[in-house]
Protein backbone atom coordinates (compact mmCIF):
# COMPACT_ATOMS: atom_id res chain seq x y z
CA UNK A 1 0.00 0.00 0.00
CA UNK A 2 1.41 3.37 -1.05
CA UNK A 3 1.50 5.95 1.73
CA UNK A 4 -0.27 9.12 0.62
CA UNK A 5 0.90 12.43 2.06
CA UNK A 6 -1.71 15.17 2.17
CA UNK A 7 -1.02 18.90 2.35
CA UNK A 8 -2.81 22.17 1.73
CA UNK A 9 -3.05 21.48 -2.03
CA UNK A 10 -4.28 17.87 -2.01
CA UNK A 11 -4.51 15.28 -3.41
CA UNK A 12 -8.27 15.62 -3.84
CA UNK A 13 -8.91 12.08 -5.14
CA UNK A 14 -6.80 8.94 -5.52
CA UNK A 15 -8.54 6.12 -7.36
CA UNK A 16 -7.12 2.65 -8.01
CA UNK A 17 -8.64 0.65 -10.86
CA UNK A 18 -8.33 -3.11 -11.21
CA UNK A 19 -10.15 -5.49 -13.55
CA UNK A 20 -8.21 -8.76 -13.98
CA UNK A 21 -10.50 -10.13 -16.68
CA UNK A 22 -8.95 -7.69 -19.18
CA UNK A 23 -5.61 -7.22 -17.41
CA UNK A 24 -6.54 -3.68 -16.35
CA UNK A 25 -4.67 -2.02 -13.53
CA UNK A 26 -4.31 1.72 -13.19
CA UNK A 27 -4.33 4.74 -10.91
CA UNK A 28 -5.84 8.20 -11.18
CA UNK A 29 -4.76 11.10 -8.99
CA UNK A 30 -6.79 14.30 -9.12
CA UNK A 31 -4.50 16.57 -7.15
CA UNK A 32 -6.20 19.97 -7.06
CA UNK A 33 -9.08 21.47 -9.04
CA UNK A 34 -9.41 24.91 -7.45
CA UNK A 35 -8.53 26.55 -10.81
CA UNK A 36 -10.82 24.27 -12.81
CA UNK A 37 -11.09 20.63 -13.95
CA UNK A 38 -7.74 18.89 -13.99
CA UNK A 39 -5.88 18.12 -17.20
CA UNK A 40 -3.16 15.48 -17.15
CA UNK A 41 -1.85 12.73 -19.38
CA UNK A 42 -2.30 8.97 -19.22
CA UNK A 43 1.14 7.42 -18.75
CA UNK A 44 1.49 3.77 -19.78
CA UNK A 45 4.46 1.61 -18.77
CA UNK A 46 5.03 -1.73 -17.01
CA UNK A 47 6.72 -0.10 -14.01
CA UNK A 48 4.51 2.90 -13.26
CA UNK A 49 3.33 3.31 -9.67
CA UNK A 50 0.86 5.17 -7.51
CA UNK A 51 3.75 7.14 -6.01
CA UNK A 52 4.88 8.23 -9.47
CA UNK A 53 1.29 9.18 -10.30
CA UNK A 54 1.02 11.29 -7.12
CA UNK A 55 4.22 13.17 -7.94
CA UNK A 56 3.21 13.73 -11.56
CA UNK A 57 -0.25 14.97 -10.58
CA UNK A 58 1.27 17.53 -8.23
CA UNK A 59 3.63 18.64 -10.98
CA UNK A 60 0.57 19.17 -13.18
CA UNK A 61 -1.10 21.31 -10.51
CA UNK A 62 1.90 23.62 -10.48
CA UNK A 63 2.41 23.44 -14.25
CA UNK A 64 -1.15 24.49 -15.03
CA UNK A 65 -1.04 27.24 -12.41
CA UNK A 66 2.35 28.52 -13.60
CA UNK A 67 1.00 28.59 -17.17
CA UNK A 68 -2.03 30.50 -15.81
CA UNK A 69 -4.48 27.97 -17.25
CA UNK A 70 -8.05 27.59 -15.90
CA UNK A 71 -7.29 23.99 -14.94
CA UNK A 72 -6.08 21.99 -12.00
CA UNK A 73 -3.62 19.14 -11.91
CA UNK A 74 -4.22 15.43 -12.34
CA UNK A 75 -2.49 12.38 -13.77
CA UNK A 76 -3.25 8.76 -14.46
CA UNK A 77 -1.02 5.74 -14.97
CA UNK A 78 -1.86 2.51 -16.72
CA UNK A 79 0.23 -0.59 -16.08
CA UNK A 80 1.32 -2.31 -19.27
CA UNK A 81 3.74 -2.41 -22.17
CA UNK A 82 2.81 0.41 -24.58
CA UNK A 83 4.17 -1.74 -27.40
CA UNK A 84 1.59 -4.49 -26.84
CA UNK A 85 -0.64 -5.53 -29.77
CA UNK A 86 -2.85 -2.62 -30.76
CA UNK A 87 -6.11 -4.49 -30.15
CA UNK A 88 -5.06 -5.33 -26.60
CA UNK A 89 -3.93 -1.76 -25.94
CA UNK A 90 -7.23 -0.40 -27.25
CA UNK A 91 -9.18 -2.70 -24.94
CA UNK A 92 -7.14 -1.55 -21.91
CA UNK A 93 -7.39 2.15 -22.70
CA UNK A 94 -11.13 1.94 -23.37
CA UNK A 95 -11.68 -0.05 -20.15
CA UNK A 96 -9.64 2.47 -18.15
CA UNK A 97 -11.66 5.35 -19.56
CA UNK A 98 -14.95 3.63 -18.73
CA UNK A 99 -13.78 2.90 -15.18
CA UNK A 100 -13.14 6.63 -14.67
CA UNK A 101 -16.13 7.96 -16.63
CA UNK A 102 -17.79 9.50 -13.57
CA UNK A 103 -14.68 11.44 -12.45
CA UNK A 104 -15.64 14.62 -14.26
CA UNK A 105 -12.83 16.60 -12.57
CA UNK A 106 -10.29 14.79 -14.79
CA UNK A 107 -9.71 15.37 -18.52
CA UNK A 108 -7.61 12.69 -20.21
CA UNK A 109 -4.60 13.63 -22.33
CA UNK A 110 -1.69 11.78 -24.00
CA UNK A 111 1.56 11.09 -22.18
CA UNK A 112 4.41 8.63 -22.38
CA UNK A 113 3.09 5.41 -23.87
CA UNK A 114 -0.18 6.90 -25.15
CA UNK A 115 -0.96 9.10 -28.13
CA UNK A 116 -3.67 10.81 -30.18
CA UNK A 117 -5.19 7.48 -31.20
CA UNK A 118 -5.55 6.49 -27.55
CA UNK A 119 -7.27 9.78 -26.80
CA UNK A 120 -9.64 9.07 -29.68
CA UNK A 121 -10.63 5.83 -27.95
CA UNK A 122 -11.19 7.70 -24.68
CA UNK A 123 -13.28 10.33 -26.45
CA UNK A 124 -15.37 7.61 -28.06
CA UNK A 125 -16.07 6.02 -24.68
CA UNK A 126 -16.65 8.99 -22.37
CA UNK A 127 -16.35 12.17 -24.48
CA UNK A 128 -13.68 13.72 -22.25
CA UNK A 129 -10.19 13.89 -23.75
CA UNK A 130 -7.70 16.31 -25.31
CA UNK A 131 -4.79 15.76 -27.67
CA UNK A 132 -7.23 14.22 -30.12
CA UNK A 133 -6.56 13.21 -33.74
CA UNK A 134 -7.21 15.85 -36.38
CA UNK A 135 -10.09 13.71 -37.66
CA UNK A 136 -11.90 14.38 -34.40
CA UNK A 137 -11.20 18.11 -34.48
CA UNK A 138 -8.22 17.88 -32.15
CA UNK A 139 -4.78 19.44 -32.10
CA UNK A 140 -2.43 16.42 -32.13
CA UNK A 141 0.15 17.87 -29.74
CA UNK A 142 2.68 15.04 -30.17
CA UNK A 143 2.46 15.22 -33.96
CA UNK A 144 3.08 18.98 -34.06
CA UNK A 145 5.63 18.92 -31.23
CA UNK A 146 3.84 21.28 -28.83
CA UNK A 147 6.06 20.44 -25.86
CA UNK A 148 9.22 20.68 -27.95
CA UNK A 149 8.05 24.05 -29.29
CA UNK A 150 7.70 25.29 -25.73
CA UNK A 151 11.15 23.94 -24.84
CA UNK A 152 12.65 25.95 -27.68
CA UNK A 153 11.32 29.17 -26.19
CA UNK A 154 12.39 28.19 -22.68
CA UNK A 155 15.91 27.54 -24.00
CA UNK A 156 15.97 30.87 -25.82
CA UNK A 157 15.22 32.79 -22.61
CA UNK A 158 17.71 30.70 -20.62
CA UNK A 159 20.39 31.47 -23.22
CA UNK A 160 19.64 35.18 -22.87
CA UNK A 161 20.02 34.85 -19.11
CA UNK A 162 23.42 33.17 -19.51
CA UNK A 163 24.40 35.61 -22.28
CA UNK A 164 24.85 32.64 -24.57
CA UNK A 165 24.05 32.37 -28.30
CA UNK A 166 21.66 29.55 -29.14
CA UNK A 167 23.19 29.25 -32.60
CA UNK A 168 26.22 27.02 -32.15
CA UNK A 169 25.21 25.82 -28.68
CA UNK A 170 25.80 22.08 -28.17
CA UNK A 171 22.70 20.17 -27.05
CA UNK A 172 22.26 16.62 -25.71
CA UNK A 173 18.76 15.12 -25.48
CA UNK A 174 17.93 12.24 -23.16
CA UNK A 175 14.75 10.63 -24.46
CA UNK A 176 14.48 11.01 -28.23
CA UNK A 177 10.74 10.40 -28.44
CA UNK A 178 7.67 12.54 -28.96
CA UNK A 179 9.15 15.44 -27.00
CA UNK A 180 12.85 15.01 -27.65
CA UNK A 181 12.76 14.62 -31.42
CA UNK A 182 10.70 17.77 -31.90
CA UNK A 183 12.87 19.73 -29.47
CA UNK A 184 15.91 18.64 -31.49
CA UNK A 185 14.26 19.69 -34.73
CA UNK A 186 13.23 23.14 -33.47
CA UNK A 187 16.60 23.80 -31.83
CA UNK A 188 18.55 22.69 -34.91
CA UNK A 189 16.48 25.09 -37.02
CA UNK A 190 17.78 27.88 -34.76
CA UNK A 191 21.39 26.80 -35.34
CA UNK A 192 21.95 24.66 -32.25
CA UNK A 193 24.15 21.59 -32.69
CA UNK A 194 22.71 18.30 -31.44
CA UNK A 195 25.74 16.42 -30.09
CA UNK A 196 23.95 13.59 -28.28
CA UNK A 197 20.66 11.71 -28.33
CA UNK A 198 19.41 8.75 -26.34
CA UNK A 199 16.39 6.46 -26.24
CA UNK A 200 15.61 3.28 -24.37
CA UNK A 201 18.10 1.23 -26.41
CA UNK A 202 21.16 3.44 -26.26
CA UNK A 203 23.01 6.70 -26.89
CA UNK A 204 24.63 8.15 -30.00
CA UNK A 205 26.91 11.18 -29.84
CA UNK A 206 29.23 13.21 -32.03
CA UNK A 207 31.07 16.35 -30.96
CA UNK A 208 30.73 17.76 -34.49
CA UNK A 209 26.98 17.28 -34.46
CA UNK A 210 24.42 14.67 -35.47
CA UNK A 211 22.10 14.83 -38.45
CA UNK A 212 18.74 15.55 -36.81
CA UNK A 213 16.76 14.62 -39.91
CA UNK A 214 18.37 11.17 -39.89
CA UNK A 215 17.62 10.69 -36.18
CA UNK A 216 13.99 11.70 -36.64
CA UNK A 217 13.64 9.42 -39.65
CA UNK A 218 14.95 6.49 -37.60
CA UNK A 219 12.41 7.08 -34.85
CA UNK A 220 9.54 7.47 -37.31
CA UNK A 221 10.34 4.10 -38.91
CA UNK A 222 10.45 2.23 -35.57
CA UNK A 223 14.22 2.46 -35.33
CA UNK A 224 16.43 3.62 -32.48
CA UNK A 225 19.12 6.25 -32.19
CA UNK A 226 21.87 3.63 -32.01
CA UNK A 227 20.91 2.64 -35.57
CA UNK A 228 22.42 5.98 -36.63
CA UNK A 229 25.18 5.37 -39.21
CA UNK A 230 28.72 4.99 -37.94
CA UNK A 231 31.17 7.61 -39.07
CA UNK A 232 34.03 9.91 -38.01
CA UNK A 233 33.53 11.03 -34.42
CA UNK A 234 30.32 9.04 -33.89
CA UNK A 235 30.20 7.18 -30.58
CA UNK A 236 27.58 4.83 -29.18
CA UNK A 237 26.81 3.55 -25.72
CA UNK A 238 24.06 2.45 -23.39
CA UNK A 239 21.07 4.63 -22.61
CA UNK A 240 22.59 6.15 -19.50
CA UNK A 241 25.80 7.24 -21.23
CA UNK A 242 23.93 10.32 -22.51
CA UNK A 243 24.68 11.74 -19.06
CA UNK A 244 28.39 11.83 -19.94
CA UNK A 245 28.02 13.76 -23.21
CA UNK A 246 29.76 17.14 -22.93
CA UNK A 247 27.34 19.88 -23.95
CA UNK A 248 26.06 23.39 -23.22
CA UNK A 249 22.39 22.40 -22.87
CA UNK A 250 21.16 19.06 -21.53
CA UNK A 251 17.48 18.20 -22.06
CA UNK A 252 15.91 15.29 -20.19
CA UNK A 253 12.78 14.18 -22.05
CA UNK A 254 11.98 10.72 -20.73
CA UNK A 255 11.34 9.10 -17.35
CA UNK A 256 11.42 10.52 -13.80
CA UNK A 257 14.58 10.64 -11.68
CA UNK A 258 17.11 10.00 -14.44
CA UNK A 259 19.46 12.43 -12.67
CA UNK A 260 20.07 11.52 -9.05
CA UNK A 261 22.64 12.20 -6.35
CA UNK A 262 24.60 9.11 -7.45
CA UNK A 263 25.09 10.25 -11.07
CA UNK A 264 24.61 14.03 -11.11
CA UNK A 265 28.34 14.74 -11.05
CA UNK A 266 28.70 13.01 -14.42
CA UNK A 267 26.74 15.81 -16.12
CA UNK A 268 28.98 18.15 -18.11
CA UNK A 269 26.68 21.02 -19.03
CA UNK A 270 25.91 24.65 -18.27
CA UNK A 271 22.13 24.33 -18.43
CA UNK A 272 19.40 21.73 -17.89
CA UNK A 273 16.01 22.47 -19.45
CA UNK A 274 13.55 19.77 -18.45
CA UNK A 275 11.36 18.31 -21.17
CA UNK A 276 10.24 15.44 -18.91
CA UNK A 277 8.27 15.63 -15.69
CA UNK A 278 10.28 15.22 -12.44
CA UNK A 279 13.45 14.13 -14.29
CA UNK A 280 15.76 15.00 -11.38
CA UNK A 281 15.65 14.32 -7.67
CA UNK A 282 15.54 17.46 -5.50
CA UNK A 283 19.00 16.68 -4.13
CA UNK A 284 20.51 16.38 -7.60
CA UNK A 285 18.95 19.68 -8.64
CA UNK A 286 20.43 21.38 -5.58
CA UNK A 287 23.87 20.00 -6.43
CA UNK A 288 23.64 21.36 -9.97
CA UNK A 289 22.57 24.78 -8.69
CA UNK A 290 25.54 24.89 -6.32
CA UNK A 291 27.80 24.07 -9.30
CA UNK A 292 26.36 27.04 -11.20
CA UNK A 293 24.32 24.95 -13.65
CA UNK A 294 21.10 26.72 -14.61
CA UNK A 295 18.11 24.37 -14.19
CA UNK A 296 14.79 25.44 -15.69
CA UNK A 297 12.16 23.46 -13.75
CA UNK A 298 10.08 20.84 -15.50
CA UNK A 299 6.66 22.34 -14.84
CA UNK A 300 7.81 25.63 -16.34
CA UNK A 301 9.86 24.40 -19.31
CA UNK A 302 7.66 21.57 -20.58
CA UNK A 303 4.26 23.24 -20.28
CA UNK A 304 3.80 23.49 -24.06
CA UNK A 305 1.88 20.23 -24.25
CA UNK A 306 -0.68 21.03 -21.59
CA UNK A 307 -1.09 24.59 -22.88
CA UNK A 308 -1.89 23.11 -26.29
CA UNK A 309 -4.31 20.63 -24.69
CA UNK A 310 -6.09 23.39 -22.79
CA UNK A 311 -6.33 25.53 -25.92
CA UNK A 312 -7.86 22.60 -27.82
CA UNK A 313 -10.34 22.00 -24.98
CA UNK A 314 -11.49 25.61 -25.24
CA UNK A 315 -11.82 25.52 -29.03
CA UNK A 316 -8.64 27.30 -30.22
CA UNK A 317 -6.94 26.64 -33.55
CA UNK A 318 -3.54 24.98 -33.90
CA UNK A 319 -1.89 28.24 -34.98
CA UNK A 320 -3.34 30.09 -31.99
CA UNK A 321 -2.16 27.33 -29.65
CA UNK A 322 1.41 27.51 -30.94
CA UNK A 323 1.45 31.30 -30.56
CA UNK A 324 0.17 31.08 -26.99
CA UNK A 325 2.76 28.42 -26.12
CA UNK A 326 5.56 30.70 -27.34
CA UNK A 327 4.09 33.68 -25.48
CA UNK A 328 3.49 31.90 -22.17
CA UNK A 329 6.80 30.01 -22.10
CA UNK A 330 8.78 33.15 -22.89
CA UNK A 331 6.97 35.17 -20.21
CA UNK A 332 7.09 32.48 -17.51
CA UNK A 333 10.77 31.62 -17.90
CA UNK A 334 11.68 35.32 -17.87
CA UNK A 335 9.50 35.83 -14.80
CA UNK A 336 11.15 32.94 -12.96
CA UNK A 337 14.65 34.13 -13.81
CA UNK A 338 13.78 37.69 -12.76
CA UNK A 339 12.79 36.30 -9.34
CA UNK A 340 16.04 34.32 -9.20
CA UNK A 341 17.99 37.54 -9.76
CA UNK A 342 16.03 39.62 -7.27
CA UNK A 343 15.64 37.03 -4.48
CA UNK A 344 18.90 35.10 -4.95
CA UNK A 345 17.04 31.77 -4.92
CA UNK A 346 16.99 28.68 -7.11
CA UNK A 347 14.81 28.63 -10.25
CA UNK A 348 12.70 25.89 -8.69
CA UNK A 349 12.07 27.94 -5.56
CA UNK A 350 11.06 30.90 -7.72
CA UNK A 351 8.78 28.78 -9.92
CA UNK A 352 7.13 26.97 -7.03
CA UNK A 353 6.52 30.21 -5.16
CA UNK A 354 4.83 31.67 -8.27
CA UNK A 355 2.67 28.57 -8.75
CA UNK A 356 1.80 28.26 -5.05
CA UNK A 357 0.54 31.83 -4.93
CA UNK A 358 -1.70 31.29 -7.95
CA UNK A 359 -3.21 28.07 -6.56
CA UNK A 360 -3.77 29.58 -3.11
CA UNK A 361 -5.53 32.58 -4.63
CA UNK A 362 -7.83 30.27 -6.56
CA UNK A 363 -8.51 28.14 -3.48
CA UNK A 364 -9.44 31.24 -1.50
CA UNK A 365 -12.18 32.03 -4.03
CA UNK A 366 -13.86 28.63 -3.76
CA UNK A 367 -16.54 27.63 -1.28
CA UNK A 368 -14.62 24.42 -0.75
CA UNK A 369 -10.87 24.66 -1.18
CA UNK A 370 -10.42 21.66 -3.48
CA UNK A 371 -13.61 21.23 -5.53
Amino acid sequence: MTAITYDEFGPFKVIEVYEPSVGLRGTLVVDNVSRGPSIGGVRMAPDVSTQECLRLARAMTFKNAAADLPHGGGKSVLYGDPGMPIAQKEELVRAFACALEEVEQYIFGPDMGTDEQCMGWVRDEIGRAVGLPRELGGIPLDEIGATGWGLLHAVKVACEYQQRELAGARVAIQGFGAVGKHAARFLAEEGAIIVGAADIRGTVSCADGLDVAQLVALKETDGNVIDYPDGPGVSKGDAESIIDVNCDIWIPAARPDVIREDNVNRLQTAMVVSGANIPMTPGAEEILHERGVLCIPDFIANAGGVICAAMEYHGASEAAAMDIIAEKLTYNVRRVLDIVRSDNCTPRQAAEDMAHRRVRRAMALRRWSLF
